[in-house]
């Protein structure tokens, strides 16, 4: 979604089409279908292919601060290019968000079992993370000066990019087993401090007999692929994963000057899903039912909790609590 919220960007298997409010097309790039197929005109030709149409999110697209930008990973070649028989490499998009052209592009290297964008305050860079199962996660980092496409790997090929703080200047990630939360400088992608699971307690909810029973890797907590920067001095993030088989999945207030567990937030009714920060002082997560979104700022004094700032549903725009 455009930050204007004006227009919508969506990455399909065949093509990337932005949309506006009223639903019309105001521009289509098709490209290399991600299942490797020739393409197809109409959704209803692949619809019923469980075989190799099961999945269609490969890819992904987001869209630079400022909206003037639509950065998109996506198989190329595109549709008007012609095919080199055995090469069908992923590509990462600079495109006019107005205008649909292509403005820069550069491989990636990487074989997507599924990617997310994680944007960037400066509208000429972004990051990009890309699943490869259980063979890694690769992250890349792209700065667009206006004429060039620079494109860097980031760190090893194990780390997912969470989110970038508010200033821009530190980057959170995830190992890819999920054991290690990292704090980056986003100049060079050096790691500044690293927080582990083993700080996590154990889920209220096991028994200390059971618990004895467990092997530690079965019922040890770790760390979900989603989280973020409340502000530049905090971050949340969830273990909502490994909790599941519990209980209730548990969010977790992680301070990031330095970087420490601060405290298990805890809800005045029960929300479901890893919450999602803003970066504005506020985050969010679902109703249990998903049906409903709340916004979530903390409270003062010296225990920090949760205060919910308006419930947003379909129906109601604002609902202050």
């Amino acid at each position: 979604m455009s930050p204007a919220g004006d227009v919508a960007v969506f990455a399909g298997p065949h093509a990337l089409q932005a949309v506006d409010r009223s639903g019309s097309v105001r521009w289509e790039l098709r490209h290399r279908c991600w299942a490797g197929c020739a393409g197809h005109e109409s959704v209803t030709e692949y619809a019923d292919d469980r075989r190799h149409h099961r999945y269609l999110n490969s890819g992904s697209a987001a869209f630079s601060a400022d909206g003037a930008l639509v950065w998109a990973h996506i198989r190329g070649p595109l549709a008007h290019e012609a095919p080199v028989p055995g090469r069908h490499t992923e590509e990462w998009l600079v495109i006019d968000a107005g205008s649909g052209t292509v403005l820069a592009r550069a491989r990636t290297h990487t074989a997507a079992a599924g990617s997310h964008h994680v944007p960037h305050p400066d509208p000429g860079q972004m990051g990009l993370s890309i699943g490869e199962g259980q063979d890694g996660s690769p992250a890349r980092w792209g700065r667009w000066d206006g004429q060039a496409l620079s494109l860097d790997s980031f760190g090893d090929e194990g780390r997912v990019l969470l989110a970038a703080s508010p200033s821009g200047q530190r980057l959170l990630t995830v190992t890819h087993d999920q054991d290690t939360l990292a704090l980056h400088r986003s100049a060079d992608g050096a790691v500044e401090a690293e927080l582990s699971t083993v700080l996590i307690p154990r889920h209220p909810t096991l028994e200390a007999d059971d618990f004895e029973s467990f092997v530690d890797e079965e019922s040890a907590a770790f760390f979900d692929y989603e989280g973020g920067f409340v502000d530049e001095g905090t971050a949340v993030i969830g273990t909502v994963e490994s909790d599941e088989d519990y209980g209730t999945g548990r969010h977790w207030l992680v301070d990031t000057a330095p970087l420490r567990l601060a405290e298990q937030l805890v809800y005045p009714f029960e929300v479901s899903g890893p919450p999602k920060a803003l970066g504005d002082g506020t985050w969010y997560t679902l109703s249990t039912a998903e049906n409903a979104l709340h916004l979530w700022t903390l409270t003062g004094g010296a225990e920090r909790r949760p205060r919910a700032v308006a419930n947003r549903t379909p129906k109601v725009r604002t609902a202050s609590r």
